[in-house]
């Protein structure tokens, strides 16, 4: 089987002052998924043509299009959270299957926490990432070992949480945070799904892939490369 795809670049060296969470931040996080889920789409839908119905890719890149143009469509001046919710609520309308509601409910809550945080940093970024988490399981009802989107997120969840309370800075928990969504993609492969289309296939849907988990491993690679380049 194919290994996940999650090219995050080199590493590089980050200066040790404040990090902020921006709405500049918020907005190259965005492109640079945008970007990452374009170089994937094809990987994407080959991966869902095995357990799914072959539209992974081709949705997640018309969602994530979509959510450019919200992007270039908002005020710059626009408060980081309330731009993640507008992102969200594109993603929800623009990706086609579950993928749409699920990653959308996560944006959504992701910036509402961001607009409800005290500070914009750090904290607020693991409070939001948490929120998203929960946002998705409570629509979708996964656990992990079910095969999907959860199974890459609790895992980069849990690294970036360890890592800034081990006294990390926000660049190292985000690069342990990727890493352990890309190991976390990887241990999909054995499960047999238990939520969505691939839960209909049973014990053939072992030995695949999950494109869910592959795509939120692909939004955590983009999240450490954004937050390495501004840290």
């Amino acid at each position: 089987m194919s290994s996940p795809t999650v090219r995050r670049g080199g590493v590089g060296s980050t200066s040790r002052g404040a990090w902020v969470l921006d709405v500049s931040f918020v907005r190259r996080w965005i492109v640079e998924a945008a970007a990452r889920i374009e170089e994937q789409r094809d990987f994407l839908t080959q991966l869902d043509a095995a357990i799914g119905d072959a539209d992974h890719g081709i949705n997640m890149h018309r969602g994530f299009g979509a959510a450019l143009a919200t992007l270039e469509s908002s005020a710059a001046d626009q408060p980081p959270g309330e731009l993640l919710e507008r992102v969200g609520m594109t993603i929800v309308y623009r990706v086609g299957g579950a993928a749409g509601p699920l990653f959308g409910t996560g944006f959504r809550d992701i910036g509402r926490t961001i607009s409800d945080a005290p500070a914009p940093d750090a904290e607020a970024l693991l409070m939001a990432l948490t929120a998203g988490l929960d946002g998705i399981q409570r629509l979708g009802a996964a656990a992990p070992g079910d095969k999907t989107i959860v199974d890459a997120w609790a895992p980069a969840l849990t690294a970036f949480e360890s890592s800034l309370r081990s006294g990390g800075r926000v660049d190292e928990a985000a690069r342990e945070a990727a890493d352990a969504a890309t190991i976390g993609v990887a241990a999909t492969l054995p499960m047999q799904a238990r939520k969505g289309r691939a839960s209909y296939l049973g014990s053939r849907s072992i030995g695949h892939q999950d494109p869910g988990a592959t795509s939120t491993a692909l939004l955590f690679g983009a999240l450490e490369r954004v937050v390495r380049r501004t840290a």
